[in-house]
């Protein structure tokens, strides 16, 4: 089966990133237009037009580096905090005393608190509570003496940048957080399905072939006996726990501006025909069911097509196959099946039921403990990972019957749910019709 991964890039403080770039352009122009209003009042303007002008340079220049925390290093950072300490430390110069007694602004004015933002979402709130204490060392030095308007600004913009900061890490943390779980659910989506593959081919063979053995004896008898051992210790295998995964690094300087970065496989992308030249558009049900037809399996299915995705047919079938493997090893290679197809108008219904002995109360749950994974996987896991729901109904001396549920658009989108959650949308339409063919049996 043709695979293509995707890598999906998630970044929670991007906005925030370029919200800052606005904020610099925005207070930029403020800044020039505050003097520009005020011009005739400053004794010393040439000072002030040379600052705006650097100002302006650096602000539309510096544009990229803020683009993004990967971009903000801590030279321009530092460069940048020193442009805006010069400014307020060069407002005395420019502007009257009288001014600045009466509290009027430094000359970056509230340009200032973005050089301090910037600290803030490149380094969490410790970066921030550094550059804003930097500020407020320069802003008691314009003033000359700590005034109630200068304290006022001061500890604004300390709290808000080091909220700020500290809201960037909880981010930051939420982010690793959930790239992780992405993680653990690819590793386990790939686990079962190689559980799927392994339970429908390898551990059905070592199964036969010690099965074989003890009937026929001698050294076939110890074949077999090696072959149980590879299958006990080959079920232990797939049915352990999570294999260990590396944990999303980020840049240097503690940098994850770009985002958790997590590699999926999308195993079936049924909308573009992949190399192996399979179909991108439904498929028949009926084509994939036919095989399994013969002299003691018994197939009926509706005169039109039933149309499914692709993958969605495909898992289907092999459920489908798997069912009548455990019908062949459970009930005896003389028990009949029944393949019933039902092609409802939201979903396609498969029922395949037989009459064997049944499963005793318990004994599926007992068999998931061991390692036998067939119901669980190959069936209810399939299944699960389509959208789709699986239900066995068993009555000792009855005969067992396998209900597969698939909705029409399956494999149309991702999903994770359990074949709890997924059953229960089904609606009391559903669950009578199930109780209904238990008591006919």
């Amino acid at each position: 089966m043709q695979k293509r991964q995707r890598v999906m890039r998630m970044s929670v403080e991007q906005p925030m990133w370029r919200a800052l770039a606005g904020y610099r352009v925005l207070t930029m122009l403020y800044a020039v237009g505050l003097f520009a209003t005020g011009y005739d009042r400053f004794p010393r303007p040439g000072v002030a037009i040379a600052y705006y002008c650097v100002l302006s340079v650096w602000t539309v220049a510096t544009l990229p580096k803020v683009a993004n925390a990967a971009s903000c290093t801590r030279r321009f950072l530092a460069a940048d905090l020193t442009l805006a300490l010069t400014g307020i430390l060069l407002t005395p110069v420019a502007d009257a005393q009288a001014r600045i007694v009466d509290g009027g602004p430094t000359l970056p004015s509230i340009w200032t608190a973005g050089s301090v933002l910037a600290f803030a979402l490149k380094g969490g709130w410790r970066w921030a509570a550094v550059a804003s204490t930097a500020v407020a060392a320069a802003n008691l030095v314009e003033r000359g003496a700590p005034t109630r308007d200068t304290v006022h600004n001061v500890i604004l913009v300390w709290v808000a940048s080091i909220a700020i900061g500290y809201v960037v890490e909880v981010a930051r943390a939420s982010e690793r957080t959930l790239a992780r779980a992405l993680e653990i659910e690819a590793v386990t989506r790939e686990r079962q399905r190689l559980a799927r593959d392994i339970h429908d081919s390898v551990l059905q063979v070592l199964a036969m072939v010690q099965r074989r053995g003890a009937v026929i004896g001698g050294e076939a008898a110890e074949l077999g006996r090696l072959a149980g051992e590879q299958e006990v210790a080959l079920r232990t295998l797939v049915s352990g726990g999570l294999v260990p995964l590396p944990r999303a690094s980020g840049g240097a300087d503690g940098d994850t501006s770009g985002g958790a970065v997590v590699q999926t496989v999308d195993e079936d992308d049924e909308d573009d025909e992949d190399t192996d030249g399979e179909p991108d558009g439904p498929v028949d049900l009926r084509a994939l069911l036919a095989p399994y037809a013969g002299a003691r399996v018994s197939l009926a299915e509706p005169g039109a097509p039933v149309l499914l995705r692709p993958a969605a047919a495909r898992e289907v079938a092999a459920a489908v196959g798997a069912a009548l493997d455990n019908v062949r090893r459970h009930a005896g290679e003389g028990a009949r099946a029944w393949i019933l197809v039902e092609d409802e108008p939201e979903s396609v219904i498969v029922t395949v039921r037989d009459d064997g002995p049944g499963i005793p109360r318990g004994r599926l749950a007992q068999a998931e403990g061991e390692g036998r994974l067939g119901v669980a996987l190959s069936i209810r896991g399939r299944l699960r990972d389509i959208g789709g729901t699986a239900e066995l109904i068993s009555v000792p001396g009855q005969g067992t019957e396998v209900e597969l549920n698939v909705p029409k658009d399956a494999g149309a989108v991702d999903t994770t749910g359990t074949a709890d959650d997924t059953g229960r949308t089904r609606g009391a339409k559903g669950a009578s019709r199930t109780r209904g063919k238990a008591e006919n049996r």
